[in-house]
């Protein structure tokens, strides 16, 4: 048995590539909001457990974590973007949105706790460069990533057993962001943008970073070029 790695937001996108450079060296567990979400990654990488959960359904989430009694990585990659205007948003975006992107993340963590402890273990957090900055039309999203900033920080102070890495990326190609453009109005030109493996390896290096470091943030933005 090596270590193991729960990853939400498997299916696809930045928590698909993440559990591709795992998979090498770790156990694991890949979580998805439907078991059929989890076809195509299980199928590539046949070695996996499919962790099928609706990461907001609290009753879910403590059965599907109990069975779970040590744990050396946990990468945080489930999320959800709305776009609006402060104006144009209402509640049920706010819900949804906080309820996903920091509340979900929260209470996963603090039923792993016991089995993080007893690894020493790794919690890593995909941001965003809306964690650190506004645009218009991004409040409700932006609100989200800078509580899961906040969060994050308190989950280091408190808990110097663990590493907390929260990783602040720009724009990544993804299907999230073809949607966004679409939404927005623009060309989408995918050079501009990171790759999901990019992020993938950087989520790699952070968890192969020797004992006596600790990343704590890391920012990584696009640097346009053809592919």
């Amino acid at each position: 048995m090596g270590p193991t790695a729960l990853i939400t937001g498997a299916s696809r996108g930045v928590g698909a590539a993440v559990a591709r450079e795992l998979a090498p060296t770790h156990d694991l567990i890949l979580g998805a909001s439907r078991a059929s979400s989890l076809t195509g990654i299980l199928g590539e990488l046949p070695g996996a457990a499919g962790w099928p959960v609706d990461l907001v359904d609290h009753a879910a989430v403590v059965r599907m974590s109990a069975p779970i009694t040590r744990l050396e990585v946990l990468v945080h990659c489930a999320a959800v973007t709305e776009l609006s205007s402060v104006a144009d948003s209402d509640l049920g975006q706010w819900r949804r949105t906080l309820d996903l992107n920091l509340v979900a993340v929260a209470e996963l963590t603090r039923l792993l706790l016991p089995a993080l402890r007893a690894a020493n273990g790794h919690v890593v957090l995909i941001n965003s460069g809306a964690g650190q900055f506004v645009n218009p039309g991004r409040g409700v999203y932006a609100a989200s990533k800078f509580g899961l900033r906040a969060w994050g920080d308190a989950l280091r102070a408190e808990e110097p057993a663990l590493r907390v890495t929260s990783i602040f990326p720009g724009r990544i190609d993804t299907d999230m962001q073809r949607k966004n453009a679409e939404t927005e109005g623009f060309e989408y030109r995918p050079e501009l943008y990171l790759t999901a493996r990019t992020v993938a390896r950087v989520v790699r290096n952070a968890v192969d970073t020797p004992r006596d470091g600790h990343p704590t943030e890391i920012v990584l933005r696009p640097y346009p070029h053809p592919r």
